[in-house]
């Protein structure tokens, strides 16, 4: 879904590159249907479930008490986030990171992945963006000036890139590809064998390959996404994102951390000391204790969300509503009832029941046909969205019935 354009002299061309304005569309519906009296459940934006621990929020209150942690912080992070994200990616990911040259500190991997652009390439060179896939990817591109070329992530592939359907004429003009895997908003993950796949042709063509591991420690089943470094060679041509927000509960602390190649972190950090400067200290020192915490006494999110999804899913199926199961993330992806757009089925869904959703075109023109749900809500709002859902969807059908 394009955003609207602007007849403002004080407004850049630029907005009106940058994709979906359906968020903005989706917070006035739930305005106007408040102001109707509606209870509204918001299942569309992937705000975390919960705080972080007592322990993290102990840390960040004692750190921003001491009159020390006011000055600049510096871009690059202190040195010991980055030995603490050293340490956590070598227990996770049995990779060994130099934190001084691999390892750059984030406010989120939003901030990291919207300046991205503006760091490694110049107005007329093109990325490779996964379509379906998240918003800021074609936000960071539109501020740069920069072509998307997309990456089509279709069902019958399970949600993964053919590499071979990308026309040599289009990879003649890819500066970087990024990769979403567990995705947003698709739920879908790759495996060790298919990043091999990627860094082998992200080498061949002479590309940057840019992996978007946002929820590496949010998914369901027992599966344990890995990292894209974990495959030799792949420092030589890849950086990845991870982020603080979702797992360790610090949405709105705003931090992250990108690794892997130093020369293009290098870049990174350049064009971020000339905007922002760092992430204030004590927020690095409560990140410390949340990934120290996470070594030694593990309060996995993925076991909330997965449970969350099976009784919501459930709950849905007994509605007549069959969704498949989505496999990591806080998201589901869920096909919309025949006879439906996807804006159509959101919006009349919230206009009637209060329960918002994601239009699946918000996410790209492949998004076309479904939804986006976040299981955000405690489980007995799911369950009320659920029972909701039902009465809509059966509503529905025996109005079509009869204006047949």
């Amino acid at each position: 879904m394009s955003a609207s354009k602007s007849t403002s002299k004080w407004r850049s061309s630029r907005l009106d590159k940058m994709g979906s304005s359906i968020f903005a569309e989706i917070g006035s519906w739930k305005r106007e249907a408040r102001l109707r009296g509606i209870d509204v459940i918001s299942l569309d934006i992937g705000t975390p479930a919960l705080p972080p621990s007592e322990e993290v929020r102990s840390a960040l209150a004692e750190a921003s008490m001491d009159p020390s942690r006011y000055g600049y912080p510096g871009t690059l992070g202190s040195e010991r986030f980055r030995g603490a994200v050293a340490e956590w990616f070598e227990f996770r990911f049995g990779v060994a990171l130099d934190p001084d040259k691999e390892i750059l500190s984030l406010m989120g991997t939003q901030d990291g992945l919207a300046h991205l652009a503006l760091a490694v390439t110049d107005p007329g060179d093109s990325a490779l963006l996964p379509d379906p896939g998240y918003p800021v990817y074609q936000a960071g591109l539109a501020v740069a000036g920069v072509e998307m070329i997309p990456l089509p992530l279709l069902e019958e592939n399970g949600y993964l890139p053919d590499f071979d359907a990308i026309p040599d004429s289009a990879w003649s003009k890819v500066k970087f590809m990024l990769l979403n895997y567990p995705s947003n908003p698709l739920s879908a993950v790759a495996d060790l064998t298919f990043f091999e796949k990627a860094v082998r042709v992200a080498k061949e063509r002479g590309v940057l390959l840019v992996h978007d591991n946002a929820y590496s420690e949010m998914a369901f089943d027992g599966f344990r996404p890995p990292s894209i470094l974990e495959v030799p060679g792949a420092m030589d041509v890849a950086i990845e994102f991870h982020s603080m927000s979702k797992s360790f509960h610090l949405a709105g602390a705003r931090i992250g951390f990108a690794v892997g190649n130093r020369d293009v972190l290098a870049t990174l950090a350049s064009l971020k000391g000339n905007i922002d400067f760092g992430v204030f200290h004590a927020v690095q020192e409560a990140a410390v204790v949340a990934l120290k915490r996470d070594m030694s006494a593990p309060a996995p999110a993925s076991e909330l969300y997965e449970r969350r999804r099976d009784l919501f899913l459930s709950a849905l199926e007994r509605e007549g509503w069959s969704i498949p199961r989505s496999k990591a993330t806080m998201f589901v992806w869920a096909p919309v009832p025949r006879g439906w757009t996807s804006v159509d089925f959101a919006q009349r869904l919230l206009e009637r029941t209060g329960v918002a959703v994601v239009p699946g075109n918000a996410f790209g023109s492949r998004g076309e046909g479904y939804v986006r749900l976040a299981l955000v809500e405690q489980e007995e709002r799911l369950l009320e969205a659920a029972g909701r859902i039902g009465r809509f969807l059966r509503e529905a059908e025996a109005a079509g019935a009869s204006n047949n």
